[in-house]
């Protein structure tokens, strides 16, 4: 007897990611396929086009009652009655097929994670009480990882599952950042939905981040070499999902992205750092170069405090409903008190190594949460002084002690304060397409410019005398920065130099090119960012001093 509406539609070779490989014991091999079997079969039922919800629901029903008896005809049961593993996984996601049947759209992020608690993550559950592993933190790595592979299935399979089966699992909030669901799978819609896509695999990669761990944290070393080749395989379609359109394109793993992620994954998967380290690179800021004057153990500390900022503000700007945001920049503050992620874990280390207080990593999310909102305007020069020492002065005051130089805590809240006002007037167009306007109300008041759509206030007349004042304020900033340094002397700031240099080009352009539209954003050359490259490189044996 069998329930199953057709034939499988996949067998465990034709999955994403690995299913009971050879690098599972093969005494545990039968018993992960047969459980597969299973929730193949319940799936195929959820997705069939052929049956009415009614008829998934009873069938389904049906697959939960032959969980119960032992003695069941149901080929799909009886495999896990033979095996006695994976009964009561198997249950659980028999709710998310449940869900299938009735169940066509998502409101929010935390909709879709609740629907992967059942679809997904019984997987490496039970994966893991097969093998016996018990580590405090082994369920929740694996809870992560199974979450991030339906998630990427879910976006690799946008178009197939909107057409076979009505089914949009990218939460509607999101979707309609795009201009709504027709919008959003428009071929011709690229922008809109690309920032919406990227925005979704940010949270994917937070998801693969806090699985990292799970390749060190059980004892079995096939379990753990197949957990980081199953991370591997999902960081290579992550990274396939960024570079190419779901919606236009059918976006797939190769069988060489899998034999490269089995001969390039670590036997015990990355470590936090490298994973970090590899963060920065992709990032390619010019801030990088000033980290390059470090070495060793500072330079981690200050790279993993620069993706804590890349991330958080990365949220903040990134194309999803305000309500997320804040939610996402809410759970940092957790990751803060209880790290569970390779980056949340690199940056407490970095606090114990340097004495870095969490307060500072307190502001940047504050900072953050002002990005956040739908719309931004400072009402006087001390909301901009707030809000400049939040996303900067906190950097600054990181930086420094992990730099060597504790003492100069007031130095580097005020360069980073500095830096920021820099910022602000490099960014005045990209900002208002955001419908943010840092330059405070009460002096564009001055000038007669009223409140209002962030364009109309960026192309008002009196917007570059506005400008000036605050590019007034960053000269003076510049000339206190030089003033400190040659005052403390310590050559532990070098890195800091090295900012400045290139921070001190970019506003000289600005000033130069003026604050009137059309306002062409300056950047530093090749041969600039080369020179400062150079000094890193020359002045690093005197800043690990």
């Amino acid at each position: 007897m069998t329930l199953a509406a057709t034939p499988p539609t996949r067998d465990a070779g034709s999955e994403n990611f690995p299913v009971a490989s050879r690098l599972i014991a093969p005494a545990l091999r039968p018993k992960v396929l047969g459980f597969y079997r299973f929730v193949r079969t319940a799936d195929d039922i959820a997705d069939s086009p052929a049956l009415t919800s009614d008829e998934k629901l009873a069938r389904l029903d049906a697959l939960d009652r032959a969980l119960d008896d032992p003695a069941t005809t149901e080929h799909a049961a009886q495999v896990l009655h033979a095996n006695a593993a994976g009964t009561a996984e198997a249950r659980r996601m028999l709710h998310a097929f449940r869900q299938d049947a009735t169940q066509h759209r998502y409101a929010d992020w935390a909709a879709l994670e609740a629907y992967c608690a059942a679809s997904a993550n019984p997987v490496g559950r039970m994966l893991l009480r097969l093998h016996d592993e018990a580590a405090p933190d082994a369920a929740e790595a694996a809870d992560a990882l199974s979450t991030a592979l339906q998630i990427l299935n879910h976006l690799q399979d946008l178009v197939p599952d909107l057409a076979a089966l009505d089914r949009v699992y990218l939460p509607t909030s999101w979707v309609a950042l795009s201009g709504g669901e027709a919008a959003f799978f428009a071929p011709a819609n690229i922008a809109p939905r690309r920032a919406v896509l990227d925005a979704a695999l940010d949270r994917v990669a937070e998801r693969l981040d806090a699985a990292a761990a799970l390749p060190r944290l059980v004892a079995s070393r096939r379990l753990a070499m197949e957990a980081a080749v199953t991370l591997a395989m999902a960081r290579r379609l992550l990274a396939r999902l960024r570079a190419a359109d779901p919606v236009t394109t059918r976006v797939a793993l190769t069988k060489a992205d899998a034999l490269r992620a089995f001969l390039a994954a670590p036997f015990r998967g990355r470590s936090d750092a490298a994973l970090v380290r590899a963060r920065v690179a992709a990032a390619g800021s010019s801030f990088t170069r000033g980290m390059a004057a470090l070495r060793g153990d500072r330079r981690r500390a200050l790279w993993a405090v620069y993706a804590f900022c890349r991330v958080v503000d990365d949220i903040a700007d990134g194309a999803m409903p305000d309500a997320e945001k804040q939610r996402f920049l809410a759970d940092w503050r957790r990751k803060l008190a209880r790290p569970n992620c390779a980056l949340s874990r690199e940056l407490a280390r970095a606090r114990d190594r340097y004495a870095l207080p969490v307060e500072e990593c307190h502001a940047m999310i504050d900072g953050m949460r002002t990005d956040a909102a739908p719309i931004v305007r400072l009402a006087d020069s001390a909301a901009l002084a707030l809000y400049c020492r939040r996303v900067a002065g906190s950097v600054g005051a990181m930086a420094v002690r992990i730099f060597g130089a504790p003492e100069a805590v007031a130095f580097g809240h005020a360069l980073g304060q500095t830096l920021q006002l820099v910022n602000i007037l490099r960014d005045l167009d990209e900002d208002a397409t955001r419908d943010r306007v840092y330059l405070p109300l009460d002096m564009l008041a001055a000038q007669g410019i009223d409140d209002g759509p962030a364009a109309r206030i960026l192309a008002a007349p009196g917007i570059a005398s506005v400008a000036r004042q605050i590019a007034a304020r960053a000269e003076a900033g510049f000339g206190l920065a030089e003033a400190e340094l040659h005052r403390l002397g310590s050559p532990a700031l070098l890195p800091a130099r090295i900012m400045m240099w290139g921070y001190r080009r970019l506003f000289d352009r600005l000033v130069a090119r003026g604050f009137a539209p059309p306002r062409a954003r300056p950047r530093l050359t090749t041969a600039e960012k080369a020179r400062m490259a150079a000094f890193a490189l020359r002045l690093a044996p005197i800043a690990a001093r």
